[in-house]
């Protein structure tokens, strides 16, 4: 990008343009004129032809007729038939140059049959013009001149917003976050460019603020984790360092107990990794394996799968069938994780029920999952996508992460997963994952034909 100064180009490039405008008026004047003189001249030879002529047949001398004819623009020669002659050409010793008219008189007297010489003093005119020149020439200077000096100031004050975005940028870039131009008016080229300005400043202060916010995210998300992850490998230390001090003739079941433990613990650890990098997948964009995907048939071996972990359980699934282009091993896992949420929630409850309920909308395909157990508050219906989030003791026994990675999961596919308010303000907790229906053949023949 050329860095020259802005003020003197746009300063140069007028009196140049302004410039070459006045050299073309002037040429044009002085030719218009070259033009106006031309026909002038002829003019003025036809008028005083016509006067010689009747001069001539009013029977005047022949010295009157010089007298009135040679001046100092028109030159005049006088042969008479006699022989004698008036010459006011050649008189004062001047060369004389120009349009010239000859020209036989008749009439009663001397100046019949005279020969008449009619001659422009062009020199005269040529001065003439050649001073209209040179005034033409000094006044474009001087106008130039007053030009130049008069862009200089108006341009220095013309752009003096820009000076105010360099020192607003320059104070910004030293830490002075929050200035703005605003500039009054925004239909204007600077108005455009300052506001434009402002919007630059907004969208990089709030990616300043979101890459800090992610970044205490991730801090803070590291710190949960590795909490996380001390209470099931301090479990395993201390079930390992039990069954290694047992003695040999240790009671067999308490050694399978220990065992049993040690097994648990691994697996808790197993899962809060699984879980931590199922996250991190999240996060870096999920990459899925896309297929038309029946929910209903999903939901129902889901179904079958829970009600043989959790037999006291009365799981109910109802709806409409919905057909979705998905990752099925993708919906399976949100689909599991809820389950596996509303089956804890509803274990310490009476009524232990959980429907599964499926929908569609022009757009969308709906499925609720709605469990009987005490519910979730309204304030925290969202919080409980966040991670390592626990609202009951029921919860502690998960990673905290599952919600996170079923909404992660759902907008991934172009969907969303919320926490709703059970319908009726009835009892229990409801969540709605929300899918996108795949296009029509005659949505996507409007889409490619425009």
């Amino acid at each position: 990008m050329r860095t020259v100064s802005l003020r003197r180009r746009v300063t140069l490039t007028a009196a140049m343009v302004s410039g070459i405008a006045l050299l073309v008026a002037v040429v044009l004047v002085h030719g218009l004129f070259a033009v106006a003189v031309q026909r002038g001249e002829n003019t003025i030879l036809a008028d005083r032809a016509r006067l010689a002529r009747q001069l001539a047949q009013q029977d005047v001398s022949a010295p009157d007729l010089m007298r009135q004819l040679d001046n100092r623009s028109i030159r005049a020669r006088l042969e008479l038939a006699d022989g004698r002659n008036y010459d006011g050409i050649g008189a004062r010793g001047e060369d004389v140059r120009g349009p010239s008219r000859r020209l036989l008189l008749t009439g009663p007297g001397e100046l019949d049959r005279a020969r008449l010489t009619l001659v422009i003093d062009s020199p005269l005119l040529s001065r003439v013009q050649s001073r209209l020149g040179f005034v033409l020439l000094g006044s474009v200077v001087a106008a130039l001149a007053i030009l130049t000096g008069g862009l200089w100031l108006g341009v220095r004050q013309a752009l003096a917003p820009l000076d105010t975005m360099t020192g607003l940028a320059r104070a910004i870039a030293r830490g002075d976050r929050g200035r703005r131009l605003s500039p009054t008016r925004t239909d204007t080229e600077l108005g455009r460019t300052a506001s434009a300005f402002d919007e630059m400043l907004d969208a990089l202060e709030g990616a300043e603020a979101r890459a800090r916010a992610s970044e205490r995210r991730l801090r803070d998300f590291v710190a949960d984790a590795a909490h996380e992850l001390r209470t099931p490998v301090t479990g395993i230390r201390a079930v390992a360092e039990a069954v290694l001090h047992q003695p040999a003739d240790a009671d067999p079941a308490e050694r399978e107990r220990l065992y049993v433990l040690l097994i648990r613990e691994a697996r808790r650890a197993g899962r809060l990794v699984d879980d931590l990098l199922d996250m991190a997948r999240v996060d870096a964009g999920l990459q899925l394996r896309t297929e038309p995907v029946d929910l209903y048939d999903l939901a129902r071996t889901r179904l079958e799968q829970q009600r043989v972990l959790h037999p006291d359980i009365d799981f109910r699934l109802d709806g409409t069938p919905v057909t979705v282009t998905a990752d099925p091993e993708r919906l399976g896992q949100i689909l599991a994780n809820l389950l596996d949420n509303a089956a804890r929630a509803v274990a310490e409850t009476p009524t232990r029920t959980i429907t599964v309920h499926l929908t569609r909308t022009p757009t969308t395909a709906v499925l609720d999952v709605r469990d009987s157990g005490p519910g979730v508050p309204a304030a925290d219906r969202e919080r409980v996508f966040e991670r390592l989030v626990r609202l009951t003791p029921a919860s502690a026994e998960g990673s905290g992460l599952g919600l996170t990675i079923a909404r992660g999961t759902a907008r991934a596919h172009g969907g969303d997963l919320r926490c709703l308010a059970p319908p009726d303000d009835g009892p229990g907790a409801l969540f709605r994952l929300e899918l996108p229906l795949p296009r029509g053949p005659e949505d996507r023949l409007k889409k490619g034909g425009g």
